[in-house]
């Protein structure tokens, strides 16, 4: 590989002084003669000088990129929330660098760490680790942190959340509303807050209903491939039939888990929403791409890409040095995955 062209190369071809090519680099007042300015900038663009941004930053204390940790890009619901927060970032001058910690605490925290040594100042991350020593680390490096969908149980953070355990009531509700008695709940590993919230919340509607519930979990071998929760959801839906619970309605953790259902029951010839109603958890666009299109909980994924991006832009700005913590509120959207017992599938499409 072509060794990379720095300033003490361009000062030896120059025969002048590294300190008076990084004056003329960076276009500083210090006076130059204009033929040496000439001759050191056509230099630097023979050579295809490229200026080492990092270290004017840490020479100036200034950083204008920002690093964001997502536990999969593969879900288009983190790929929303990521363009959310690229666009805002644009707007106002600034770089991202995104990782993909693929559903795997210690690559989280390596990525962190990776992070940590590039000197970002600030980090948008959907923590799986939860590891509050690492965060307590990065606050008391001045490194400014903002904690979304998942959350964190550390000190100084500020934190976007989401009111899991309302949405996970208001799905349950909504298909014992349309009749259903046997609801069954889908999901992959329990391993983050967000997915054992959602739980709780179809517990609580279950019990008040008088309902027995019914939970079939993914496994390790169920999540064969922890980027793909279409797979995921064929896995439980089999899960599901093998076990002979003749349940009416079918709840996911996630949408694309339901998309998976869905698919796994018509290869089956089994009819949805006719013969098993599927309610889904997110509101991803794809969900009303598909047949039936997608009842479903929306989260506001992509506002809250851009409501963490501002907030943490004017924190590292030093316009909001406050810690905060934002509860976003689920919406039910009615589509026609979900048939009422007796009736007809839900039509309104909104």
């Amino acid at each position: 590989m072509k060794k990379k062209v720095t300033i003490h190369d361009i000062a030896r071809m120059a025969n002048v002084s590294a300190a008076t090519v990084s004056r003329v680099l960076s276009n500083s007042d210090y006076p130059v003669s204009q033929s040496l300015r000439e001759k050191i900038l056509k230099i630097a663009a023979e050579t295809n000088y490229v200026p080492n941004l990092l270290g004017k930053q840490l020479k100036k204390n200034t950083s204008t990129t920002i690093g964001v940790v997502v536990p999969s890009i593969v879900n288009p619901f983190y790929s929303s929330v990521i363009l959310g927060i690229e666009q805002t970032a644009r707007q106002r001058k600034y770089t991202v660098i995104t990782c993909n910690s693929m559903h795997d605490p210690e690559l989280e925290s390596e990525y962190i760490r990776m992070l940590m040594e590039k000197q970002v100042k600030g980090l948008i991350i959907a923590s799986i680790a939860n590891d509050g020593g690492m965060f307590k680390q990065l606050a008391d490096m001045g490194i400014h942190v903002i904690a979304i969908d998942q959350r964190v149980d550390a000190e100084g953070i500020s934190k976007i959340d989401f009111d899991f355990v309302k949405g996970g009531q208001m799905a349950t509700r909504h298909l014992i509303d349309k009749g259903h008695r046997r609801i069954a709940y889908l999901t992959a590993r329990m391993d983050r807050p967000s997915r054992r919230s959602i739980f709780r919340g179809y517990q609580e509607a279950m019990k008040e209903a008088g309902l027995e519930p019914i939970l079939v979990e993914a496994n390790a071998d169920d999540d064969h491939n922890p980027l793909s929760d279409f797979d995921t959801g064929r896995a439980l839906a089999r899960k599901l039939l093998a076990a002979k619970v003749q349940a009416t309605a079918v709840f996911t953790c996630n949408d694309m888990l339901a998309i998976g259902v869905i698919n796994e029951l018509s290869s089956r010839n089994i009819r949805v929403p006719e013969e098993i109603s599927v309610m889904g958890f997110d509101g991803i666009d794809v969900g009303q791409m598909i047949h039936p299109p997608l009842t479903t909980i929306k989260q506001p994924d992509y506002e809250m890409g851009k409501m963490a991006c501002t907030m943490l832009l004017n924190m590292m700005n030093n316009e909001n040095n406050h810690q905060f913590e934002i509860i976003l509120q689920p919406k039910l959207i009615e589509r026609q995955s979900v048939v009422s017992r007796g009736g007809h599938s839900e039509t309104s499409g909104r």
